[in-house]
């Protein structure tokens, strides 16, 4: 959770604290897994649909 591990502005720009919200596969997590709340959750999807933009995350998980 963004609480948990004391964020305080979620950037696409930190790749490694994204990486915590984002599964093997390459797929956002969900609120009920993250414990986030729906205003952190929009950030989150946010800077990680930018991230993958900017090529900082893949789209898919490594697995592939």
């Amino acid at each position: 959770p963004a609480r948990a591990i004391k964020i305080d502005v979620i950037d696409y720009k930190d790749v490694a604290t994204l990486r915590k919200f984002i599964s093997e596969r390459g797929k956002i997590r969900s609120r009920r897994i993250t414990g986030v709340s729906v205003q952190e959750q929009r950030l989150i999807a946010r800077a990680v649909k930018n991230a993958r933009e900017m090529a900082l995350l893949p789209y898919a998980g490594a697995g592939r």
